[in-house]
């Protein structure tokens, strides 16, 4: 566990949960803690200075969420990967996303502020392009949500996003090795040109071979890189207060 001990004043137990419930996934994203790592709840509640039942209310929620598996007599564990779930969630993405681009080709885009937006991220020489792991991998979700969401339909927002979610711990270890870096701005630059060009069906093979190369990286995600990505995040960043 590497969560820093709380300074912080007394506050309700909801807020608290809330706030151990947040921090924990954040570690779970960052990899500070790890698939496969345990845990006990008074360990928890010893770190961030609370009492058990905001640890419990938290660590119950993250069990429902499914990023932890509860062991009645020998504590929690951070769930292992479930690649066959993972990719099943890509799947669903390039059906919603490519349902979006669809519904985009029957819009008027020309001067939309979303897609002057994206043009200014993804558009760019390679010497202004991101290399950050944690930032690219922010601008990649938002490239993707905001084609959803300028398609306008509100349902497939909200599922999107409730995908996105579940698989952002996976998406992140998808940029660590630079020519990934460098393959999504050249494929996002495609996607987008394609759009804008009103050329829908090109666009949707372009988007559906780009996910599909994602899908296909994260099978080859080992627990060696895991750990490197602790590492990182170590450097990186010291955990927040609870």
């Amino acid at each position: 566990m590497q969560i820093a001990p709380s300074q912080k004043p007394k506050e309700r137990p909801d807020n608290m949960a809330e706030r151990i419930y947040q921090q924990l996934k954040e570690d779970i994203f960052e990899f500070r803690l790890l698939p496969g790592d345990r845990f006990s709840e008074g360990e928890v509640a010893e770190r961030v200075q609370a009492s058990r039942t905001p640890v419990r209310q938290a660590l119950y929620r993250l069990e429902r969420d499914g990023y932890l598996e509860v062991y009645f007599r020998s504590g929690w564990q951070v769930r292992a990967f479930d690649f066959n779930y993972f990719e099943e969630l890509y799947d669903v993405r390039i059906v919603l996303e490519s349902a979006a681009l669809a519904r985009l080709a029957q819009m008027d885009i020309k001067g939309n502020q979303t897609f002057d937006a994206l043009r200014k991220t993804w558009l760019v020489p390679p010497a202004a392009q991101v290399q950050d792991t944690q930032q690219v991998s922010a601008l990649d979700e938002r490239f993707h949500c905001a084609l959803v969401e300028a398609a306008g339909n509100v349902e497939m927002a909200r599922l999107h996003a409730e995908i996105t979610e579940k698989i952002r711990i996976i998406r992140r270890l998808d940029f660590t090795q630079k020519p990934r870096i460098e393959a999504t701005y050249a494929e996002h630059a495609q996607i987008l040109h394609a759009i804008l060009q009103r050329r829908t069906e090109q666009a949707q093979q372009l988007l559906k071979s780009h996910i599909e190369m994602s899908k296909k990286e994260v099978r080859k995600i080992t627990l060696h890189m895991l750990h490197v990505a602790r590492q990182r995040s170590a450097i990186r960043t010291v955990a927040p207060d609870v």
